[in-house]
């Protein structure tokens, strides 16, 4: 039987993630990079030059016409934002443009290739399978005239194969927006290979990825101005008096302009498709970045001096935007459940997840549970922070049953192979050492709820499910466990 990745049989998606699996960097290895910060520094050299034996130059990818976002928070929902408007666009007869729209996410939820949109939806799995070994035999081709390698061995790591993959998707799909979040940071990113991005935008700014950005907002914004090009405009969202200094000198810098942007007063009057409060910031942000990339395209779109004049294709875009696993609710009615869903993993993400769940209604419940996990942060105190800012929010402590799981999916140990992960401490898992350490610290809050460890997260909806009477359940913590729980929920529909 012939090998998926060189074999002459036709190559499936699932052959593909087999492959792309094998691309993933060990604990071990991501450990080591994460104690010696300046190994970042080599990513966009590495990707210039894997995209050089794949046949690509930079410039090549000024044809997309890319809006670049980075940020620490509300990365991932501005850019639905930005898509959703932008596909209004599309269909209005007064511009007709941009006509094909790429989207480049990360991470995923349930399915790899949600991380390669067109036009608002993932990639199918056959186009996600032709596009990836197309992809895949360039570089294998290449290692006969570079039989050298890279530092990394044959093949790209995971995200920088991905963000190459995307590439190449929109190149071949004739895409004439491209909308590209950044992983990690911004300066060392391997999206940063953009030359002529159309704006670029910075969302919120929150202490995350310390090892690699630093510990200071200040530190944290340099990295995140790292994507302002000269000749596009950048836009920001408010920031600290430190972050919002070191912003502006990075601007000027590299020539560029920059422009901070508040709640715009037509964004206050309509109803975002996307629930919470905060969203009002990232959809304005979202709103002045297409303002400016239409008119980078020659459509000139006038939303007023305070944004108080928004067009009809930018409301129905902000109106109709999705992003799930973001203050998301999911009625399970056949079991008496509400899940309200979101993906916090940073402190201040976890304050606007609380205020968003303070702000449900809570009457017809009898039981309060929160189903958390964060693997590779400091768990311990994200939880004890979630504790203190939930009792704050909710006027008091709430929670009747707490849940700490790890990521695994099912109950029989299996995982969709979309949702493998070896850059954990598998060790570690085995051994429920996070989640006894969490169940141990939220003990010491003072806590009266009923904390259970779990193994998996098929175990803890279960366990959910089983209580008696209705119950409304937070889910945060981590994207990685938001992305097993739809799976176990809602099973494969992405």
């Amino acid at each position: 039987m012939e090998s998926p990745a060189t074999g002459s049989k036709e190559r499936t998606y699932a052959d593909a993630i087999a492959v792309l699996n094998g691309l993933q960097s060990n604990f071990a290895t991501l450990d080591a990079a994460r104690k010696n910060p300046k190994s970042a520094r080599k990513a966009v050299p590495e990707m210039l030059e894997w995209l050089r034996r794949a046949g690509y130059k930079p410039d090549d990818f000024n044809r997309l016409n890319v809006i670049h976002v980075a940020g620490t928070k509300g990365k991932g929902s501005t850019c639905a934002f930005i898509t959703s408007i932008l596909r209004q666009y599309s269909q209005s007869a007064s511009t007709s443009s941009p006509r094909r729209i790429g989207t480049y996410t990360s991470p995923h939820l349930k399915a790899v290739r949600e991380r390669i949109q067109l036009d608002g939806r993932p990639l199918s799995e056959a186009l996600f399978a032709k596009y990836f070994f197309e992809l895949h035999d360039r570089l294998e081709a290449s290692r006969a005239t570079n039989p050298e390698g890279l530092s990394d061995g044959a093949k790209p790591m995971y995200f920088r194969f991905l963000t190459m993959l995307a590439f190449h998707v929109y190149i071949r799909e004739n895409v004439d927006t491209a909308v590209l979040e950044v992983g990690v940071g911004g300066q060392y990113d391997s999206t940063n290979i953009i030359l002529a991005p159309t704006v670029t935008g910075i969302t919120s700014l929150g202490i995350d990825h310390v090892g690699v950005l630093g510990d200071t907002l200040a530190q944290i914004a340099w990295h995140k101005a790292g994507i302002f090009k000269t000749g596009a405009k950048a836009f920001t969202v408010p920031q600290g008096e430190d972050a919002e200094a070191v912003i502006e000198e990075r601007a000027v810098e590299k020539g560029v302009v920059v422009e901070t942007v508040p709640v715009l007063k037509g964004v206050e009057s309509v109803e975002l498709g996307l629930a919470g409060e905060f969203q009002k910031l990232n959809a304005s942000l979202a709103v002045k970045m297409v303002e400016e990339h239409m008119r980078r395209l020659g459509f000139e779109v006038d939303i007023g001096a305070e944004g108080e004049n928004l067009p009809e294709e930018i409301k129905r875009g902000l109106e109709l935007a999705v992003w799930k696993g973001r203050c998301q609710t999911i009625d399970d009615a056949e079991n008496g459940v509400r899940w309200c869903i979101d993906g916090a993993h940073t402190k201040e993400s976890i304050v606007e997840a609380g205020k968003w769940f303070a702000s449900l209604d809570r009457s017809k419940y009898d039981n309060f549970a929160l189903l958390f996990n964060q693997q590779t942060r400091d768990a311990e105190q994200l939880a004890r922070d979630l504790n203190g800012i939930l009792k704050k929010q909710l006027g008091g402590d709430i929670f009747t049953h707490v849940y700490f799981t790890t990521n695994r999916t099912y109950s029989d140990h299996t995982t969709k192979p979309d949702l493998i992960s070896i850059n954990v401490n598998s060790a570690a898992v085995d051994a429920l050492k996070v989640q006894k350490g969490l169940a141990k610290s939220w003990g010491e809050t003072g806590s009266t709820a009923e904390v259970h460890v779990m193994e998996t997260i098929q175990e803890s909806v279960e366990a959910i499910r089983a209580l008696e009477g209705a119950s409304q359940v937070l889910v945060t913590g981590s994207l990685h466990l938001v992305g097993g729980f739809l799976e176990v929920v809602e099973g494969d529909d992405a």
